[in-house]
């Protein structure tokens, strides 16, 4: 009699049948129904035009992975067969993946490229412009790198003045990316005036850590201008896109950078002896048009003018000598005539004036009150004047006066006679 086997015994013969089997498997097919789980393991479906099983690949196998699995992709996998004992399906338990008939690195190169240049990584209009004598610049790569060496020789030979600050990195390795993107953000802090991120000539797996995403978020993230000089010309990287400006090498990215001290000092020479030439003109043009405004201004100016009128001042004050001599002559002759006219004048006035102010003196002596002297009788006065009582009111002061004194007083009445 057959002996009875419960599911999960045959299950689990079945399953050590299969992985005994088939302990190493290649299957190429077509991905479908691909599940990125919160886990970080990775489900799907490898198919062909018959065909379907299902793959299971775990998040350390998954983390390996250089390109993205998508939906639809020709992929060749390598894993085991396995069976999943709690519903009896046998699937792949994938180790590692790559892309048919291309390379697993140059597929994860072309996806992250295309997905960082749909987020405007590369945008021409957000590129950052490079200052045309930088004074500071940060260098992100190895310092026993022969890059480093290649760089400090070409900037002490094309512009001794600029300093350089090398942040020591790894440029290649697992570790190399995360280091890379530090240096960076540290960069950022330094307020240089640019930053190169490079390293030398290699293979695409000793240049990768300049393929990764977070290399390229923190150059996208940067505020100080970025140069990519990684490899040789002809060695494209994600940086060098993401970047302001790409070096072709090392020591092309300190010669765009930095101006050349032997042109710069031709330069100056140079626009010396254009200005020299220049001002010596500008001289020659002025100095003509000065000649030709000095002529004009001497013809019309004021100095024309007021020699013109000195001279008319000069011959209008001669002529005015001369009638003034012939004046002074004429009244000259004049003036003893008029001389004893004068004298006769002023003692016939003084004589006519000295007999009105006896007049007056005896007038005066006649009415003073001295003179008059009879018993109850007072002269009038106001003021120091002579007036008559008529012209009193009541509240009025006046003087009253003899010879002998003079009382002060005041209207209080007036009685009519």
């Amino acid at each position: 009699m057959a002996t009875t086997l419960s599911v999960s015994a045959l299950n689990e013969q079945i399953k050590g049948l299969l992985e005994t089997s088939f302990e190493f498997v290649s299957v190429e097919g077509e991905l479908s129904r691909i599940t990125h789980h919160g886990s970080g393991h990775i489900y799907f479906t490898l198919k062909d035009n018959d065909s379907a099983i299902k793959c299971v690949m775990f998040k350390g196998n998954a983390s390996r992975l250089k390109f993205r699995l998508e939906e639809g992709a020709h992929i060749i996998l390598h894993g085991a067969l396995s069976l999943y004992k709690p519903r009896g399906e046998y699937q792949i338990n994938v180790f590692s993946a790559e892309p048919y008939g291309a390379g697993a690195l140059s597929v994860a190169f072309e996806q992250l490229k295309q997905k960082l240049e749909l987020k405007g990584y590369f945008d021409p209009t957000g590129k950052k412009s490079f200052p045309k004598f930088p004074q500071t610049i940060v260098l992100v790569t190895s310092a026993t790198g022969a890059a480093l060496q290649d760089m400090q020789r070409v900037a002490s030979h094309r512009w001794p003045l600029v300093k350089l600050i090398v942040l020591d990195v790894l440029v290649q390795g697992e570790r190399a990316a995360g280091e890379i993107a530090d240096a960076l953000r540290y960069a950022d802090t330094l307020n240089a005036d640019a930053v190169v991120v490079g390293r030398g000539g290699g293979s695409i797996e000793d240049l990768w850590a300049f393929n990764e995403e977070i290399v390229a978020d923190a150059i996208f993230a940067m505020n100080t201008p970025v140069m990519s000089a990684v490899g040789h010309e002809i060695d494209w990287v994600i940086s060098d896109y993401v970047c302001d400006m790409r070096a072709p090498t090392p020591s092309a990215a300190m010669q765009m950078l930095l101006p050349d001290q032997n042109e710069f000092t031709q330069s100056i020479d140079e626009l010396q002896m254009r200005a020299f030439s220049l001002i010596q003109q500008q001289l020659g043009r002025k100095r003509e048009q000065l000649m030709s405004m000095y002529e004009a201004f001497r013809r019309n100016g004021i100095e024309y003018r007021l020699q013109s009128q000195k001279e008319r001042v000069n011959e209008l004050k001669k002529r005015f000598e001369i009638q003034m001599m012939q004046r002074l002559q004429r009244f000259s002759n004049e003036i003893p005539a008029l001389k004893e006219a004068m004298e006769r004048e002023i003692a016939q006035r003084l004589r006519e004036k000295s007999s009105l102010i006896a007049q007056m003196k005896n007038g005066f002596e006649s009415q003073h009150p001295k003179h008059k002297n009879k018993s109850g009788f007072a002269q009038i006065a106001r003021e120091g004047k002579v007036i008559d009582l008529d012209v009193l009111n009541i509240g009025d002061t006046f003087e009253a006066m003899n010879d002998k004194r003079v009382v002060r007083a005041e209207v209080v009445e007036i009685a009519r006679l």
